[in-house]
């Protein structure tokens, strides 16, 4: 057995795992309709960045409304993820990736055609439920469709559309609102969900987990609960301040709701997530690797971001077109299937192993653009190394997620997976965030909370010059703190990614043993 299938072998394999199936003749073109649906998910997540002036000026939105107007969709997109996987295994993967792309296309409809903040805050919030669904079910509907061998480039091509979408959606918000009014981000998406309708209805199989349990009820609440108050805490943090009563409360609760769910769901006869599952050492590595990744990338272009417009003077679409090659590499590589080919030579471990050491390394130049590199050359540099990173890491890490679990348990892997996904990005940009403003806070002498209102501050241009060579310092500090964390982090999952290979090789090998004396 290679190192790539060992890595994917669930502990226990049940007939699903074990029995040879015919291959699906529509598989890739059924890849390509779940990608499709995907994308506009991920595109959701970042294409309001460039929009905050837009909604200040058509709809009066105020601060608090323009953070509850992006924050809406990721909050309740987060909280249902691990909800709406089990609810998948049971009911049919097919039939909720359809209610997702229902509610998903109702949400963009009502947020394209809102007349008040109210409004548009309730309608991404509806789009959140049906991101969290087509989130869940894209991932494991590639899973039933693609066998053992195909599943690593199938996957790649799937985490290769997520950092499409995430990388583009600036620049598709940019280029809409160049054109037309603040409505057509949200409405954009309607051909899509109707495409994805027909397609989804005439090619995609229908699958369930083979044997249907009692629904868990309460384990769903608590879930629902936990992640939606974690994640809040985290996305909030950098604005209200990590010591204010709201930030303390989500987390708060949101650390009871984890325990409560934790304790509950190894009680209860039929659990939403089985908690055997982090006695694997395969998906425990992964779950590790997955949130650290998420970490360094997520942050680290957040960071950038505010380099490129803030100490490089871009406007926003000049920044989202600078940091495309983070993207275009990413998908460069899955779309071609070189990352699948390399990664199966290298095995799991050390798929994870040299895309973490790429990422991390990226990150470093990154930071240290300018010091080596005069121009644009070190952040390009930078930004290929963390594309080649994640086009190795992020696959390998989702194929080690939804191997180490039954086959018919794929929605709950896939929440698993969406859930540390959503989770390590919303971290990485609040911790990288948090030492970049005690960084700028230590080097600025005038008390400011950003570097806009540091600037204000000021009264010469030397002092402007001071202040924003600060703040460039500061976003070096936060950007090299995520690559010494993406580095540690990325060992340590190859390391428990490699123990529980050589662990099933033993137990093969033993098994063999006894079967066959001779």
């Amino acid at each position: 057995m290679t190192a790539t299938s060992a890595a994917e072998q669930p502990t226990a394999p049940t007939p699903a795992t074990t029995l040879a199936r015919p291959r699906d003749p529509r598989r890739w073109l059924i890849l390509g309709v779940i990608c499709l649906a995907q994308l506009v998910v991920i595109l959701d997540n970042t294409i309001l960045n460039v929009a905050v002036p837009t909604l200040t000026d058509d709809l009066g939105a105020g601060t608090a409304d323009v953070q509850w107007i992006i924050n809406a969709y990721v909050l309740v997109q987060a909280g249902l993820l691990l909800a709406a996987g089990a609810a998948a295994d049971r009911y049919g993967r097919k039939k909720l990736l359809l209610t997702g792309l229902v509610l998903f296309g109702g949400g963009s409809l009502a947020a394209g055609l809102a007349h008040s903040t109210g409004q548009l805050i309730a309608a991404r919030a509806g789009m959140g439920v049906g991101g969290a669904l087509l989130l869940t079910t894209t991932l494991a509907v590639a899973v039933q469709v693609f066998d053992d061998d195909e599943r690593v480039r199938a996957i790649g091509v799937w985490a290769a559309v997520n950092a499409l979408g995430f990388a583009a959606g600036p620049l598709v918000g940019g280029v809409l609102l160049a054109h037309f009014w603040w409505g057509s981000l949200f409405l954009v998406n309607l051909p899509v969900v109707l495409l994805g309708l027909c397609a989804v209805s005439v090619l995609v199989p229908e699958s369930r987990a083979e044997q249907s349990h009692r629904p868990d009820v309460l384990g769903a609440l608590l879930s629902i609960v936990a992640m939606t108050a974690l994640v809040y805490a985290v996305v909030s943090g950098p604005d209200h301040g990590w010591s204010s009563p709201y930030v303390l409360a989500g987390a708060g609760l949101g650390v009871c709701a984890l325990v409560g769910f934790v304790l509950w769901e190894r009680r209860v006869a039929d659990p939403m997530l089985d908690m055997s599952f982090f006695r694997n050492r395969t998906f425990t590595g992964a779950v590790i690797g997955a949130v650290l990744i998420t970490f360094g990338s997520g942050g680290a272009l957040f960071l950038l971001t505010q380099q490129l417009q803030f100490v490089l003077g871009y406007g926003p679409l000049e920044a989202g077109l600078r940091t495309a090659p983070f993207a275009l590499t990413v998908v460069l590589l899955n779309f071609t299937g070189l990352s699948a080919r390399l990664s199966k030579r290298l095995g799991i471990p050390g798929a994870v192993a040299v895309g973490m050491t790429l990422l991390a390394c990226g990150l470093a130049a990154v930071a240290l653009a300018g010091h080596v590199v005069d121009g644009y050359g070190g952040l390009l540099a930078g930004l290929v190394l963390m594309g080649l990173g994640c086009a190795f890491a992020n696959p390998a890490m989702a194929v080690a997620v939804m191997g180490s679990i039954p086959r018919d348990k794929a929605g709950a892997g896939a929440g698993i997976q969406g859930t540390v996904t959503e989770f390590g990005s919303g971290l990485g940009v609040a911790v990288l965030g948090a030492v970049l403003s005690a960084r700028f806070s230590a080097l600025v002498p005038v008390t400011a909370a950003s570097l806009p209102a540091a600037l204000a501050a000021t009264d010469s241009a030397a002092e402007r010059h001071t202040v924003t060579r600060a703040f460039g310092s500061a976003v070096e500090t936060g950007q090299l703190v995520g690559a010494a964390a993406v580095l540690t982090g990325g060992l340590v999952a190859a390391v428990l990614l490699r123990r529980a290979e050589q662990a099933t090789t033993h137990q093969e090998q033993a098994s063999a043993a006894v079967t066959d004396p001779a």
